[in-house]
């Protein structure tokens, strides 16, 4: 058998890979270039248990932004490496490798001609070598592009072809300090694509490190049962090396979760909770811990199908939850994984300096107009960036086009364009109900 590389990525100190210890990681939603807010949001998150911080970096204005951030904080003490999150501007992330402490990109949109996008690609691992700056390559499902899409279509598979082409060329430039990432809001799919691409690194016998997330996992319970049921399922198969939980809510309430389910594949115990083949008796302190903990301890088995229904009891801060409240656990559990759907799906980004809207208010406002549907997806993102390639399972979407502005799509096509935002709401009700899918 082939001997089996395991490579870890260094962040300026935080070692990720084999042997190191799961890192917890969230990013910023507050505009890159307010350097005020983005410091006292920085310091939030690492106060909170973030080992690592991103920030959106769209082009060369927020790069030297990210730069006084840098700064700021090292002034304060606190060295927790900065993240920059580039999107479409080769020459935004070959300046960011020169400041930040690793740079996350999408090769998807890192240049629109594919043959000048590896050339561009090779100057920017020039930077990060020189620099000593990692690299997280970042798949998201819903971006794959024309080209991996024709071939394997917008498939777990296509993900691990459109990564691995990448990987390859870093293996070429004989350059390893790389993070690996295939994000899904759809957990089952999400699960199957980091398995795909944990068994080809180990085929190809080299392991880079796995950044791991449900991305727009929405908010609120869901969002929580959604991420922590994604990443159980893999941490529990030692695939993993630092995670984030995606919420539509203040950043640094990601953090709480995030730890709560390292912690609880700390101990090696991963079936405390189990008394009795499919049933659970679950104590805790706080309801977010329960349904965190809940989500972990059954959320593998119905993802991977070996459960089909489960029993579960418990209490919280010492009080037995009520039959009502374990019921509506059962139904976000059930949906979460895809076993079954009750109710409308909803995708949300967690917004980042991109954003222009108050995504969090107008997501609330979207469920609470629409939470008497069934069996409808619907997607409130943030920018033009992620929005329409990140909402693939959607059926309706709803993302933001610049200040005040919002476009409602159908499926992948915009419908309605520039439409202002106090009416945005109102519109995506009036088409949802003219396509006859209202009731």
């Amino acid at each position: 058998m082939t001997d089996i590389r395991y490579i870890t990525a260094d962040i300026k100190g935080v070692l990720l890979g084999k042997g190191h210890p799961l890192a917890v990681q969230s990013m910023c939603n507050v505009d890159t270039n307010d350097i005020d807010a983005a410091l006292r949001q920085c310091v939030s998150l690492h106060e909170a248990g973030a080992r690592l911080i991103r920030l959106t970096t769209q082009g060369v204005r927020e790069v030297e932004s990210l730069g006084a951030i840098k700064s700021g904080l090292l002034s304060m003490g606190i060295r927790t490496p900065l993240v920059a999150d580039i999107h479409f501007s080769s020459d935004a992330a070959i300046a960011a490798a020169s400041v930040a402490d690793k740079v996350r990109i999408n090769p998807g949109n890192f240049h629109k001609d594919h043959t000048l996008a590896r050339a561009r690609f090779k100057e920017f691992l020039s930077v990060c070598r020189e620099h000593g700056t990692a690299v997280r390559i970042g798949i998201n499902h819903g971006s794959l592009g024309e080209r991996i899409t024709g071939l394997y279509g917008n498939t777990p598979t296509g993900m691990v072809e459109a990564i691995w082409e990448w990987v390859e060329m870093c293996r070429r430039e004989h350059f390893e300090n790389v993070v690996l990432s295939l994000k899904a809001s759809n957990v089952p799919v999400m699960v199957q694509a980091y398995r795909l691409l944990y068994e080809r690194m180990l085929s190809e016998g080299t392991v880079y490190p796995l950044h791991l997330g449900v991305t727009e996992a929405g908010n609120g319970d869901m969002g929580r049962i959604k991420s922590a049921a994604g990443l159980a399922c893999l941490l529990r198969e030692g695939i993993g090396d630092t995670i984030r939980v995606s919420l539509t809510e203040d950043p640094v309430k990601e953090i709480p979760v995030a730890l709560r389910v390292a912690e609880y594949f700390a101990g090696g115990n991963n079936d405390k909770y189990l008394t009795a083949p499919g049933v659970w008796n679950i104590s805790t302190g706080t309801m977010e811990e329960f349904i965190t903990d809940a989500a972990c301890a059954i959320g593998p088995a119905l993802l991977d199908r070996t459960l089909d229904d489960f029993t579960l009891e418990g209490c919280v801060s010492g009080k037995e939850l009520g039959p009502e409240r374990i019921g509506e656990f059962r139904d976000d559990i059930l949906q979460a994984t895809r076993r079954k759907i009750t109710r409308c799906e909803y995708v949300a980004c967690p917004s980042c300096g991109r954003t222009l809207y108050d995504i969090e208010t107008v997501f609330n406002d979207v469920k609470r107009r629409t939470s008497h549907l069934k069996g409808l997806t619907i997607a409130v993102m943030g920018c033009i960036v992620n929005g329409p390639g990140e909402m693939a399972d959607a059926d309706y979407g709803y993302v933001g086009e610049g200040r005040g502005k919002v476009t409602l799509y159908r499926g992948k096509e915009p419908v309605r364009r520039g439409i202002p935002q106090e009416a945005a709401i109102n519109e995506l009700i009036s088409l949802i109900t003219s396509d006859g899918r209202g009731n």
